[in-house]
């Protein structure tokens, strides 16, 4: 008797898992709530999509925060050598960037989804959109769909409904309720890769949209080589989302605003005479400074020290004023999850016999860069391998 298994969720996991499982011989359903496949990946994919980065496997796996063990042998069996060679198996032609990251050469989502749906039609999955789930009976799981609600009885189920940023695209965190109500273990959703909040004076206003270079975030415990962007609403970019873990954990944050100079340096530069300058334009002269940079100091180091070792240590150290980080709806992942605890080492919950999880819902935490996408993508395919392996030997 064919076997039968149920991928709840249409992200890069659950589509990795949909495929294993079709390769496998299992029938599977893919049943997602939006009315479109891969939502938040395909919107990754507009500004040029990061699958993963380059570099030795240990060197990947270690840029994950917290314990690293439980992902090891996922990673292992696919890290970022195995994402290059199934993006190039649809087509996508990756290429290595100057910073290790990897895309596709046309740097967009969408022909490679294109292409991964494609195969799996061909491996006989069924893709029902506008499936929203619902709730579950003993061995039954109920769906709210276009035509009526549907009820499914699957061998073994994967869950792969992502985390709680950009619910508009799908992850939700609603899934949490479920877990909640049968007692599995679950850390709190936070936001991670996110912006950070601040309430600027009326005179930052006219550098919204414009970029912080050359310049390093650093915490008690993290420093970061990074550019930001002066939004509207505070700041974001790159070195903020990579920072925003250690500010979630409510540790000051600090800028250096010069930090290829060295304290003696800048102390020698802001001791030189400034004649009939004023304050302002000596230190803009004398440090080479744009109009980005200097409005930060103003904002952040007002009064401004005259003594110039004081202010040397300022500018290699200026406190960031926030009101702490954006809304989790607006974080590119999310933290905590499902803990491994609750789960076999297979991703299968201990306490629901047939039923994994996979990607985003987990509890682990990855900076950007590539290494969500191909924790998404290797967790996604090693659960839909031991589910099928587990649908093949249960009665």
């Amino acid at each position: 008797m064919d076997k039968k298994a149920l991928v709840i969720g249409s992200g890069p996991s659950g589509l990795m898992a949909a495929e294993m499982l079709g390769r496998a011989g299992v029938k599977v359903t893919v049943a997602e709530a939006k009315p479109s496949v891969a939502r938040k990946f395909l919107m990754a994919g507009k500004s040029g999509l990061n699958l993963t980065k380059n570099e030795s496997l240990d060197q990947f796996i270690e840029s994950f925060y917290g314990k690293h063990s439980h992902l090891r042998p996922i990673l292992k069996a696919f890290g970022p050598k195995e994402v290059m060679a199934w993006a190039d198996g649809l087509g996508a032609d990756t290429f290595i960037g100057s910073t290790k990251r990897v895309f596709p050469k046309v740097m967009k989502a969408s022909p490679l989804v294109r292409a991964w749906v494609g195969r799996l039609l061909n491996l006989d999955v069924k893709l029902q959109t506008k499936w929203r789930w619902i709730g579950t009976g003993d061995r039954t799981f109920f769906f709210e769909t276009p035509y009526g609600n549907e009820t499914l009885e699957p061998d073994v189920t994967i869950l792969a409904l992502g985390g709680a940023s950009w619910p508009k695209l799908g992850s939700d965190g609603t899934w949490v309720k479920w877990f909640k109500a049968n007692n599995i273990e679950l850390h709190p959703l936070g936001a991670a890769n996110v912006a950070l909040r601040i309430n600027w004076s009326h005179h930052m206003a006219r550098h919204f949209g414009q970029p912080i270079k050359s310049v390093s975030f650093h915490t008690k415990s993290l420093k970061v080589r990074g550019e930001a962007i002066i939004s509207e609403k505070g700041l974001e970019g790159n070195g903020i989302y990579q920072i925003s873990r250690a500010i979630r954990l409510s540790e000051k944050l600090y800028i250096d605003l010069l930090p290829d100079r060295s304290d003696k340096k800048l102390i020698t530069l802001l001791t030189k005479p400034r004649g009939k300058k004023s304050y302002t334009n000596h230190l803009r002269k004398s440090l080479k400074f744009g109009p980005e940079k200097l409005a930060l100091l103003q904002e952040f180091g007002r009064p401004l020290p005259a003594d110039p070792t004081q202010m040397a240590l300022l500018l290699k150290s200026l406190p960031v004023k926030h009101q702490d980080l954006a809304s989790i709806e607006g974080a590119i992942s999310t933290s905590g999850g499902v803990s491994f605890n609750a789960l076999t080492k297979s991703l299968m919950l201990k306490s629901k016999p047939g039923v994994f999880c996979a990607g985003e819902m987990l509890d682990w935490e990855a900076p950007t860069g590539g290494y969500l996408i191909t924790a998404a993508l290797a967790t996604g395919r090693w659960a839909g391998t031991k589910a099928a392996q587990f649908a093949k030997t249960a009665s």
